[in-house]
């Protein structure tokens, strides 16, 4: 899980179907002559749409460089992020193939063309569609998203995935509902499975030669083997003793690398299939060890205000490391990463636990560029004193150790992730955020964190709250923050004054806290969707009230995000 805080031989063997998609009803094949064409260099302008002109829209996401202190890195460490960097841009390419069938071909267009602008927003998005505009297209021609992305053939509907897995056989229908494959038609209009190792072959070898290259010199033995069996998974499609080598690699090591396909929020039809993402760390050693006396999962579960038959009983302790960023590729769109805990794989998670990475320069940014100037617009005067910064990085700590408290699957033993499909991601994120609200005021009374009050988290948290809707109720931290703010609003613990600015009630937001904690865990844990698709209907939306003051953030021009630069590719 990601906080915005986080898985072929070329030639006759080789089977990604081509890239044809459907332009306002019009056919587009990238590869052969078409009807469609992209406009002469001379009238690039109209390659554009929408009704923020392109240079407002860029600023809407800062420019902000991650960097990282390389002095203390041995010579070996320094040497292999050359080729992780590499392997990086490669995962890049993979995920640019996976969220939509077109997504290649229209980049190498927009290269030919050299319309830089429009390039950095392509590259900015992964794709021609922005997330906080509800997925609307930015490039003329392009078709609406496909919620299934490029896992699914685009005309497939879900009731005829869900009866063609109702034939298959229990190895089969694990595979069809599986991470690490894509679903295609025969030529008889059959669906069946592609393994990720088939149908990216042709890249993934590419990543998978980097990654041995980077292994021969790093100087951690326990990086070392992680990049070897990753590099291997990519072969072979088996992810699950790669994904433990992750969680083991040591806090000793100086660089922290993840690589693989990991989340499934592109999926939007089901929520299953995993993305390819790729990060290059460096480790903050002294901010580690500070937030190591968090790692008590099993104290925060047994205080979550629910029933016992929904609690955890031997939770793993989550290792937390921090680091600052060097390079990211892949499934790493903006809305930026602030943190992640990794990996999704229940299987993985039931071996060995997972791993809490904090981003330290990217949280840096956030809160300096974007979180500030937002609190000083919308919060009332009188409790702005509380928006700091320790509370909203301790709180973004606590939401990805919060993943993993609470249930994960119904009473009958099938995943949550199962039962609440494409809904799943966005209660999962509201689970998070609220869950680490109600752990932050146990840890306050514990004096476990003692240099943030309740009241700075919670009016943090109310100030960030629009932040994150900010990024679109399409997007699962959109839509799950706007289903926490409207019902916190609805139980008083959030209230409206008269100019229109935000106050928390501090007599009733901590039950109100406790109340919303309470109902997502309750819905997660009966897995009944019909209940489920309730809620999200009932508070999943933007309020008038709401928008007025989105309207306002965004007349201020205060931007929605940074934009990552990566100095070490210059």
């Amino acid at each position: 899980m990601l906080l915005t805080t986080a898985t072929h031989a070329l030639g006759t063997t080789f089977r990604r179907q081509p890239a044809v998609v459907t332009f306002h009803r019009r056919l587009l094949d990238f590869s052969h002559a078409s009807p469609w064409r992209f406009p002469n260099t001379r009238y690039l302008h109209t390659m554009f749409v929408g009704s923020l002109p392109i240079d407002k829209r860029l600023e809407r996401y800062t420019p902000y460089e991650f960097t990282a202190d390389l002095s203390e890195l041995k010579e070996g460490d320094r040497a292999a992020i050359k080729p992780l960097v590499q392997a990086a841009k490669i995962i890049d390419k993979i995920y640019i193939r996976q969220a939509w069938a077109g997504n290649e071909q229209l980049k190498e267009k927009l290269e030919e063309l050299g319309d830089k602008k429009l390039l950095t927003l392509f590259n900015m998005y992964k794709g021609p569609w922005a997330k906080e505009d509800d997925n609307a297209p930015f490039v003329k021609g392009v078709p609406a998203r496909p919620e299934g992305a490029n896992y699914y053939p685009e005309d497939m509907t879900t009731q005829e995935f869900e009866k063609w897995v109702e034939t298959l056989g229990p190895e089969e229908r694990k595979e069809a509902k599986g991470y690490y494959s894509v679903v295609r038609r025969d030529k008889s209009g059959t669906l069946h499975t592609i393994p990720y190792s088939e149908e990216y072959k042709d890249l993934l070898e590419s990543a998978a030669h980097h990654l041995k290259e980077a292994a021969e010199l790093v100087v951690d033995e326990s990086l070392k083997k992680f990049l070897i069996s990753r590099a291997d998974a990519f072969a072979s499609n088996d992810y699950l003793d790669s994904e433990v080598d992750w969680l083991h690699i040591s806090k000793d090591s100086a660089l922290e690398i993840t690589i693989g396909p990991y989340e499934n929020y592109t999926d939007e039809l089901f929520a299953l299939r995993a993305a390819y993402e790729s990060y290059v760390h460096v480790r903050d050693f002294y901010s580690s060890k500070l937030l190591e006396k968090f790692s008590d999962l099993q104290f925060v579960e047994d205080k979550l205000p629910i029933p016992d038959k929904y609690k955890n009983k031997e939770l793993v302790a989550a290792p937390i490391v921090v680091v600052n960023q060097l390079y990211a590729g892949g499934d790493v769109a903006v809305p930026t990463t602030a943190a992640y805990n990794l990996p999704n794989d229940e299987e993985a998670i039931k071996r060995a636990g997972s791993k809490l990475v904090l981003i330290k320069n990217a949280q840096e940014g956030k809160f300096k560029h974007v979180l500030t100037p937002i609190a000083k617009l919308v919060i009332a005067e009188d409790q702005q004193k509380y928006v700091v910064s320790r509370a909203f990085t301790t709180h973004v700590l606590l939401h990805e150790v919060s993943h993993s408290n609470g249930p994960h699957h119904t009473p009958e033993g099938d995943t949550v992730r199962s039962h609440l499909q494409e809904l799943h991601s966005a209660f999962e994120e509201a689970k998070a955020d609220i869950a680490a609200l109600f752990a932050a005021s146990i840890f306050v009374e514990k004096g476990t964190i003692d240099d943030v009050s309740k009241e700075e988290f919670w009016v943090t948290f109310l100030a960030s709250a629009f932040r994150s809707i900010r990024f679109g109720i399409q997007e699962a931290h959109g839509k799950g923050q706007a289903m926490q703010l409207n019902y916190l609003l609805e139980k008083g613990g959030f209230e409206i004054d008269s100019d229109g600015r935000y106050r928390v009630n501090f007599d009733r937001i901590e039950q109100a806290v406790s109340d919303l904690t309470h109902d997502i865990l309750i819905l997660q844990g009966e897995g009944i969707k019909s209940k489920v698709v309730d809620f999200a209907n009932k508070y999943a939306k933007n309020l008038p009230e709401t928008k007025r003051t989105l309207d306002a953030i965004e007349e201020a021009g205060i931007p929605i995000d940074i934009r990552p630069l990566y100095p070490i590719d210059a």
